[in-house]
């Protein structure tokens, strides 16, 4: 029976890919199970089933091929269930029906657990004449709304789903307003952003030209091209929002240039897709590839990775047959094209093996030589698919070959394409691999640098305590199995670390060879100047990349990670107060000094009024009792118990601190909200956050407010790093990170993009 290779590893297995029965019974017996389950029902398409199971599952094993979340725990369940992940949409009509008819859509896409994409820019701008009713338009924005509100009641019916991707072209009349949208921390939170940016658009920054802004051939007003581009930029630098998408770039390179015209992606932008589009994932895991590891011949086995390829592109091709999908246009869409997006995970890790720096010119080289290798062998697999079982229905080898992308590929896999068709148009994206890393035994995440080389994680025993353990990053721990103590060499290097322009030359170096996109975020440091920032998205179009999504560290988004040179133990939740444990309760003087905060709930129409009142002891102010008020007559039976309760527990003295603790973690199903750039995971949280402030600004605590130096929740990383990130809206813990545009717990793997 395969071993886990950590205990996160097998918790994530359980939790998100084990097959269980309605009351919760485990079906698969072990992990090996669930290779079989998906190895079975992928080879059911086959003529020779058995053959292609045993083949399947070899590529399963070992974590060596890893399918996307949704096929390894939907594939062989018998649920009516999608094995893709992502869906662009249909095109929006500017009409009010057909406006709401794709709302239906989504909304029945979002219910089968799907993210979804959307081009917003097909509506006419705020402002604009709506003949026959005598009106003027809203605007799309205000839709988007509507939109937000969809994905918010679909979620508060059930689990929580996918996210969505809003677009808009760098030249639709309510651009400015769009890149805005999100500078309210209560609007729009199910939305990604990002802005479609044309070459024209850019030679006219270049070029400090105008540019016009147009809706259906009216200009309707112009502006200078470099102010417009700041302002993306500015919103970027300070709101971590809209990100860019070089949109003209993506059609040129499209091989489906043809018959279809790219508007949007997936909610994490890795598979630019046409309407109805979907997109299909997996990733081969690179650092189970690797052989001598950490020695002069250290190695990644091509031959075994060619082999690992094609299986993997004929299993994911099979997915196409034995998925099911949302809506019609969704299934003849994916049946006329076939396309999958194959990528890889544990890049970072493979590179730390060979002794390469991430983001190093050796280290950049080798990714590229990586990437060619697994596009050509998949290219010529999809071949061999197409001679054996037919091309995809659309295929025109004469437009097919003409693309920007094929035009790099070497002759002999040109020929073998233009002799026998191809059954995939499309076959390489590299997509957030959050969850599944772990899954694999944390590995790094797609091609994204080692973000952290191990911390604590607290996990809930089932007697309602709490135990620690360590999760290790996969290459870090086969160091520590081959050197023992002995230190990290220098070539380890994390995200905090890397210049941002090293995150730019790896996402280059791979989107050479990857025919859709790439998920990857671009760390920045929060002391980042405007125009090195700036920079960096120059940096990403000159050197070829199809968009680009940073995440720099400030005072309106928070911080998801600090780096300390050190470990710091969490600071004592009492400094400067003396601790008394009373038998009794303290009785309550005449009068007592206190204050009274605000608390204004994103989403509720009226505000919650907190009152701290305080005692004084040995010269020292400690919380007393606290009183909660709010005219929402939803929350008055809650707030009056959580009044009693919480005032019985301070007037007993002690170290009161832990009720902090207790109701920062507490989550919310339905999904938190961001309040003043920091995710805040339930009413409850913030009601805590606001006790957390009295405490540190009576002196009874030390800490920073609402950051979490005051936390004692906060993880702890083993070899000098400390995350420090909002709570999971899954687990409840701290640490929430944001890796390849998604915010990810490391605790639990779940992920959020939006």
């Amino acid at each position: 029976m395969t071993r886990f290779a950590a205990p996160i590893a097998e918790q994530i297995w359980d939790m998100k890919y084990r097959l269980k029965d309605a009351e919760g019974q485990a079906i698969d017996g072990s992990v090996e199970d669930s290779w079989r389950r998906v190895a079975r029902d992928l080879a059911s398409v086959e003529q020779n089933p058995a053959e292609w199971e045993g083949r399947f599952y070899t590529a399963l094993e070992d974590f060596k091929f890893l399918p996307a979340g949704r096929i390894l725990a939907g594939a062989g369940t018998g649920r009516s269930v999608t094995l893709f992940n992502c869906f662009v949409m249909g095109t929006i009509p500017d009409s009010m029906g057909g406006i709401f008819d794709m709302l239906k859509e989504a909304a029945l896409t979002m219910q089968q657990g799907g993210g979804i994409g959307y081009d917003f820019s097909t509506i006419r701008p705020r402002g604009a004449a709506v003949h026959g009713v005598a009106a003027d338009a809203s605007g799309p924005l205000s839709f988007m709304d509507v939109w937000d509100a969809m994905c918010r009641t679909i979620m508060s019916a059930g689990s929580r789903r996918g996210a969505m991707m809003a677009t808009m072209r760098c030249d639709h009349p309510d651009i400015e307003a769009f890149i805005e949208a999100k500078q309210d921390s209560a609007r729009l939170r199910m939305f990604n952003l990002s802005v479609l940016i044309t070459d024209p658009f850019m030679q006219a920054v270049k070029d400090g030209g105008s540019w016009d802004l147009v809706f259906d051939g009216r200009v309707y007003r112009t502006v200078d091209a470099r102010d417009l581009w700041n302002r993306i930029m500015r919103a970027t630098y300070d709101f971590a929002e809209p990100g860019v998408i070089f949109i003209d770039r993506i059609n040129q390179q499209n091989n489906l240039q043809y018959v279809e015209t790219i508007a949007a992606t997936n909610p994490c932008g890795e598979q630019p897709l046409p309407p109805y589009g979907a997109c299909l994932l997996g990733s081969i895991n690179l650092a189970r590839l690797v052989t001598d590891p950490f020695t002069k011949d250290a190695h990644l086995d091509e031959s075994g990775l060619d082999d690992l390829v094609r299986t993997a592109v004929r299993m994911m091709d099979n997915v196409v047959d034995a998925s099911r999908f949302p809506l019609p246009q969704q299934l003849a869409e994916a049946q006329a094209k076939r396309r999958i997006g194959l990528g890889v995970t544990g890049l970072a890790d493979a590179l730390l093996m060979l002794g390469l720096r991430y983001g190093a010119d050796d280290a950049v080289e080798q990714t590229r030589k990586w990437m060619k290798a697994i596009a050509r062998s998949a290219y010529l697999a999809s071949a061999d698919l197409a001679e054996e079982k037919g091309a995809f229905p659309l295929f025109d080898a004469d437009e097919y070959l003409k693309s920007g992308f094929m035009a790099r590929m070497d002759d002999d896999v040109r020929a073998a394409i233009a002799q026998k068709g191809i059954r995939n148009a499309l076959l390489t994206s590299i997509a957030p691999t959050g969850t599944i890393s772990l899954y694999a035994g944390n590995v790094s995440s797609g091609i994204e640098p080692v973000f952290a080389y191990a911390y604590t994680r607290k996990v809930l025993q089932k007697d309602g305590s709490r135990t620690e353990e360590e999760v290790v990053d996969y290459a870090v721990q086969m160091w520590r199995d081959l050197h023992g103590d002995a230190p990290l060499p220098d070539y380890f290097v994390n995200a905090q670390t890397l210049a941002p322009l090293d995150h730019v030359a790896m996402q280059a170096a791979a989107q050479e060879w990857v025919d859709s996109s790439i998920s990857k975020t671009i760390n920045c440091p929060e002391d980042i100047s405007f125009e090195g920032f700036k920079d960096v998205y120059l940096a990403a179009w000159d050197k070829g990349c199809k968009g680009c999504t940073t995440y720099r560290p400030n005072d309106v988004t928070g911080s998801v990670l600090s780096v300390s040179e050190k470990t710091e133990a969490a600071p004592e939740a009492d400094k400067g107060a003396d601790v008394v444990y009373l038998t009794e309760p303290l009785d309550r003087p005449a009068a007592l000094e206190g204050s009274t905060y605000k608390l204004k709930w994103p989403g509720s129409e009226h505000a919650i009024y907190i009152t701290v009142n305080d005692i004084v002891q040995a010269g020292h102010r400690r919380p007393f009792e606290v009183f909660i008020n709010s005219k929402n007559m939803e929350h008055f039976a809650w707030t009056v118990a959580l009044t009693r309760m919480i005032s019985a527990v301070f007037r007993r003295g002690g170290d009161v601190s832990f009720v902090v603790e207790e109701l920062k973690a507490v989550f919310d199903p339905r999904g938190g909200a961001w309040m003043a750039g920091k995710y805040v995971p339930s009413i409850l949280a913030a009601i805590g956050g606001v006790i957390e402030r009295h405490m540190i600004a009576t002196g009874f605590i030390e800490g920073e407010g609402m950051g979490l130096k005051s936390d004692p929740q906060a993880e702890v990383m083993a070899i000098g790093e400390r995350p420090r990130g909002p709570a999971c809206p899954s687990c409840g813990q701290y640490g929430m990170r944001m890796i390849e545009g998604c915010m990810t717990c490391p605790s639990c793997g779940h992920s959020k993009c939006g």
